[in-house]
């Protein structure tokens, strides 16, 4: 599989950050003409964290201490121009087999429906071995052509060279089925890295929808 994006050179700044709503269907999500930008990971990724951090909002995603809150399609619009979309994550470990087995059609339906949606950001934890469920999910929208990015999180947990080592293994999971890998920013929620790079990216693509 390709990757298609090339590096942003924009600059971007959050001036307004809105939630817009919660949603269960794909079909009842806002009616919008907006780009939008999915970010979904792991149970456990940092995504709520990583989404405060991005828009400079503390409170805006909520961040708790059971993985697998997010259980439904959250909108939040950036700047008036574009709209961050919070998806459920996937690989829960606490969440019952009724809510879980309804995961997989809500994420499928919203990624493979949504005309608006730009970008797809896989959240993969930097700190661990790669993971099968997230290898699967990256290769199912490669094989569906949701256009996606990988975010790398926590990398300020490890030392320079640790952190070296785990990508790496990651990177050469990856590889098994991508060539060139997908393009990759490298965040940290605690220190904002990686947050220029990925707004700076975001506002190269919307110049260019």
């Amino acid at each position: 599989m390709k990757s298609i994006f090339s590096a942003s050179l924009s600059l971007m700044e959050i001036t307004t950050a809105e939630y817009k709503g919660t949603f269960i269907k794909v079909e009842d999500c806002p009616a919008t003409k907006l780009p939008e930008y999915a970010f979904i990971g792991r149970s456990n990724v940092g995504k709520s964290s990583l989404i405060n951090m991005l828009t400079g909002r503390k409170g805006l995603a909520h961040v708790s201490n059971t993985p697998g809150k997010t259980q439904t399609i959250n909108f939040f619009n950036i700047n008036e121009t574009w709209h961050l979309v919070d998806l459920p994550g996937y690989g829960y470990a606490k969440t019952s087999k009724k809510i879980r087995a309804g995961f997989g059609p809500m994420i499928e339906n919203y990624l493979l429906q949504r005309e608006a949606l730009v970008c797809c950001f896989v959240l993969i934890d930097s700190n661990i071995e790669p993971r099968k469920n997230d290898l699967e999910f990256i290769n199912f929208l490669g094989e569906n052509q949701v256009p996606f990015v990988i975010a790398y999180t926590k990398c300020d947990r490890l030392s320079k060279a640790q952190l070296e080592r785990s990508l790496t293994k990651i990177r050469a999971a990856i590889s098994e089925t991508w060539d060139p890998l997908p393009q990759e920013f490298i965040t940290s929620s605690e220190y904002s890295n990686g947050r220029d790079e990925v707004l700076n990216f975001i506002n190269d693509v919307n110049q260019n929808c």
